[in-house]
């Protein structure tokens, strides 16, 4: 049984390797969406206390956030679709 434990891991590695090689993905492509993700989620926080602090009369109050987590799951799939090697829209 400790064999089988010790061996795991190894084997593991060996089925991960070579997905991770087919999908050929690269250190800076990670930290590139890393970054995105972490300016996205700043953006949707941003927007969304100064809509809490300072927001517009109750019956928009209650759409505003909707739309705002709306538009950054677009947003959040299209960058994911970059990701995978779709691009809907370039970036660039």
């Amino acid at each position: 049984m400790k064999l089988l434990l010790k061996l795991l891991p190894l084997s593991f590695l060996a089925f991960a390797m070579p997905a991770f090689a087919a999908l050929n993905i690269s250190m800076q492509g990670l930290v590139e969406m890393v970054v995105y993700l972490l300016v996205l989620a700043a953006i949707v926080w941003l927007l969304l206390f100064i809509v809490s602090k300072w927001g517009p009369p109750e019956p928009f109050n209650k759409f505003i956030p909707a739309f705002i987590y709306t538009v950054a799951a677009l947003i959040l799939i299209v960058l994911l679709l970059n990701f995978a090697g779709m691009p809907v829209v370039t970036l660039r």
